[in-house]
């Protein structure tokens, strides 16, 4: 048995916008469109990419249930696909793909060729119109301003001066500009690329009009 749209969108009724249903479906078409470039188990892509912000996702859990919500959501995984009658060894590869995910790895490396397609999948969607649009929707729910002028002490060593901000282009300097060369598939390489590109100028252009300059 496979899942359902709605079943899937039942899961994130309480996610915040950062991690809403929009982001899960963005990332399992892009995914998608990955595995079947890269010659992947569509399957297991998709089922991975419905689950893997499924615990952990909502303003209300937060906190270190958000930093461990790829293990909560990978153990949800093994309960919703053995009630569908998925064997060990493919629900196995789903929770793989799901707790190998995060950017700050934790530990467990994206091993198989579907784990790479999701981990690129989801890492892209940080890049683009996109990335920009949800750095700052994240910079606002955090109640962090969407620019302000890092400090030289951050641009030299990613650490914050004391009551320094972390606004939106903190996290594209400290985080984004670095995505592309974290992921593994060439298809997503080559989709980084031209994301990475317009993230950049994006973030150079606000600066510029922040200042008054453009």
């Amino acid at each position: 048995m496979t899942i359902t749209v709605e079943e899937a969108k039942s899961w994130y009724e309480e996610a915040d916008e950062v991690h809403s249903f929009e982001h899960v479906l963005r990332v399992k078409a892009m995914a998608e469109r990955i595995g079947r470039a890269e010659g992947a188990d569509l399957e297991i892509i998709e089922a991975a990419a419905y689950l893997h912000d499924s615990r952990g996702a909502s303003p209300e859990e937060g906190g270190k249930a958000r930093k461990e919500h790829h293990i909560a959501s990978a153990e949800f995984a093994g309960e919703v696909l053995a009630s569908k009658g998925w064997s060990q060894e493919r629900i196995e590869t789903v929770q793989h793909c799901i707790r190998a995910h995060r950017y700050r790895h934790n530990g467990e490396r994206p091993e198989t060729l579907e784990a790479q397609c999701m981990f690129d999948a989801d890492k892209l969607d940080v890049l683009g119109a996109v990335g920009a649009a949800r750095t700052i929707a994240y910079a606002v729910l955090a109640g962090q301003p969407v620019l302000s002028e890092p400090s030289q002490q951050f641009l030299e060593t990613g650490i914050k001066e004391p009551g320094e901000p972390h606004s939106s282009y903190h996290e594209y300097l400290f985080k984004l500009r670095k995505v592309k060369d974290q992921l593994f598939t060439t298809t997503g390489k080559l989709i980084a690329e031209e994301r990475n590109a317009f993230l950049t100028e994006f973030y150079t252009r606000l600066l510029a009009e922040y200042k008054g300059e453009r």
